[in-house]
């Protein structure tokens, strides 16, 4: 993703690699993940994952994976991986109300001459403002916004996709501040509860603030049946692209 000659990688997929790496190593479903972003990689670069187990129990592993590229690193990611025995089964938060998929409209993509991440999955806005241009209500009175999400090309929706997802947080800023604005990402954490079969994730983003030039947000995850799958939230580094230097 990016602009013409500034492409690198999306902070979510790399998340998602090493979320994917672990679980390869570990034999284990991740429990929660949480990603520390460096720096960018940028194309024709490979990364490498390095996959560590420091703790490796009867139910739970905890997990490190460091990705780089060369000797600079990209990214670290921290885990911990397992499921133990347990017949409790409920969740106290409730999906959003919200139309169908079809009902919505589908969110405009960045570069639509490019075939990037964005090609690769599908955005509708079920509410709020989902554009890169200034909102004409203004600021939020709430900082949220809900998109149905799913993966084209017949990808199922797993922990590696929810967490490639999660990290649309910052596409939630701009509504916020009614502004064309978004945000880098300094971080990127998920919490699984259960992953169900679905094809649309109804993702609910709520910027929580904004201060010192960086925004606080989050985002719940649900299957299309009202399951909560997922928790996610992150900081980034605000940016109003209207006060940045075109090109």
């Amino acid at each position: 993703m990016g602009p013409p000659g500034k492409t690198f990688m999306f902070g979510g997929v790399g998340l998602a690699a090493a979320i994917g790496a672990m679980e390869g190593t570990c034999k284990r479903p991740v429990i929660w993940a949480t990603a520390q972003y460096l720096s960018y990689a940028r194309p024709p670069s490979i990364v490498d994952l390095d996959v560590r187990v420091p703790a490796d129990g009867r139910y739970t592993s905890q997990a490190r994976v460091i990705a780089h590229v060369g000797d600079k690193e990209i990214l670290t990611v921290n885990a911990a991986l397992g499921e133990r025995p347990s017949d409790l089964d409920h969740q106290w938060t409730q999906a959003p109300e919200a139309p169908p998929p079809e009902d919505c409209e589908e969110s405009e993509r960045w570069r639509a001459d490019v075939e990037d991440l964005h090609s690769q999955i599908e955005v509708r806005v079920a509410r709020g403002w989902h554009r890169r241009s200034s909102s004409p209500a203004g600021l939020s009175d709430d900082g949220r916004v809900v998109l149905w999400i799913r993966p084209r090309g017949g990808h199922e929706v797993d922990s590696t996709m929810l967490a490639i997802m999660a990290d649309h947080v910052p596409s939630g800023v701009g509504h916020a501040l009614g502004r064309n604005a978004g945000g880098n990402s300094l971080d990127n954490t998920i919490r699984f509860l259960k992953i169900v079969p679905t094809e649309w994730v109804l993702c609910d983003v709520t910027i929580v603030g904004v201060a010192n030039g960086v925004a606080h947000g989050s985002m719940r995850l649900y299957a299309q049946d009202g399951r909560l799958m997922a928790i996610a939230s992150q900081s980034m580094i605000l940016r109003i692209r209207e006060d940045e230097p075109a090109g």
